[in-house]
């Protein structure tokens, strides 16, 4: 089988694909992810992310991945490197460990990002200064053959070999607990009876051919893409509500005055923000119960996206019963000084109307 490396970097607010298709000369798009399984036509990227294939990456140890470059509208890129390999369980579990969050990889990949980045900036709308980072790992197994040579079905991997599994989606050589395992194991999926999934929080494992391995793959990486967003804007929300607290916090009239710029600011966000969640929740359609769907849903969940994802919808409801608040005070503010400014006209004249009498 393969390893298979992700590294998700958030580059922009956006990525306009019609120009970076010019620039790439990439040629048209087609249905992305390409299902093996019976799935709606309509089931598909909105915008199918633009690949572009990286040259072959070496590392001090000799060892050669292949790599690609995958363009999201929403901002995102993300870099695939690949290593090929054929052993037995404990050296698949070795290669698992030995390369998950490895320096080298890392520095790779973002020393990929920037060229790719500086090549395509006319296409990114909005390009950050620094780049909010995620990783994932998928150990993608072809093929499983016991002693006698017998290719093993996906009840044959999860009854004989529970623990190779549990050590390579969590990249240890030590051997896990009962418990432990039947929790990593939890996470588990299969449509015909030669393919599984295992998914983890930080890593994968794919049983099945590299065709039906494909769109599997484009799952686990679109469900990263997905964290990756909701976690910038989480950062994003944090920040703002940061500021405006510190905005409340100051006192006196000319604060209140003030609010008003504050309060433009958050509901600008707040907006931007809403729109560009709604723009990743889109991109993809998952409906009703089909395999795609529930296969999305578990992974989803079991990397933490629907945690990140309440966490900004709350933050997004605090944002806009702040502005509220903030529009009140500083109406308030503005009647406070237009009624100072009526006593004082009233004081002039009557100091006027006095003058006249004397």
């Amino acid at each position: 089988g393969s390893l298979l490396t992700l590294f998700l970097y958030d580059v922009g607010d956006a990525i306009r694909l019609d120009v970076l298709r010019g620039i790439l000369r990439a040629p048209p798009p087609g249905r992305e992810p390409p299902f093996r399984q019976p799935t709606p036509e309509y089931v598909q990227f909105a915008r199918p992310p633009i690949i572009e294939p990286l040259p072959s990456i070496l590392v001090k140890d000799g060892a050669s991945f292949g790599g690609r470059l995958a363009y999201y509208d929403y901002g995102v890129v993300t870099v695939e490197l690949e290593l090929g390999f054929d052993g037995s369980w404990e050296e698949v579990i070795g290669l698992s460990a030995r390369w998950m969050n490895a320096p080298e990889l890392e520095q790779k990949a973002a020393a990929a990002v920037r060229e790719s980045v500086a090549r395509a900036a006319a296409a990114i709308v909005n390009p950050y200064r620094e780049h909010l980072t995620e990783d994932y790992y998928i150990v993608h197994l072809r093929t499983v053959h016991d002693e006698s040579g017998a290719t093993l079905t996906a009840r044959d991997l999860i009854e004989h070999c529970p623990g190779y599994i549990a050590q390579i989606v969590r990249g240890e050589s030590a051997t896990f607990s009962a418990t432990e395992q039947a929790e990593i194991l939890e996470s588990r999926m299969s449509y015909y009876e030669n393919d599984l999934l295992v998914v983890g929080w930080s890593a994968a494992l794919v049983y099945d051919t590299p065709d039906g391995a494909r769109p599997t793959i484009r799952l686990l990486e679109y469900a990263n893409t997905q964290l990756l967003e909701f976690r910038h804007y989480d950062a994003v929300l944090t920040a703002l509500l940061s500021e405006v607290y510190r905005s409340l916090e100051r006192g006196g009239i000319l604060a209140r005055w003030r609010l008003a710029r504050d309060a433009e600011r958050v509901s600008t966000i707040r907006l931007d923000v809403r729109e560009l969640t709604e723009r990743v929740d889109n991109s993809i359609k998952f409906l009703s119960d089909m395999f795609a769907a529930r296969l999305y849903r578990m992974a989803a969940t079991k990397i933490g996206v629907p945690d990140y994802k309440t966490l900004v919808e709350q933050k997004l409801q605090s944002a806009g019963e702040l502005y509220g608040f903030m529009m009140d005070r500083f109406y308030q503010g503005r009647a406070f000084v237009l009624e100072l400014m009526v006593v004082v006209i009233l004081v002039i004249e009557l100091v006027f109307l006095f003058r006249g009498i004397h």
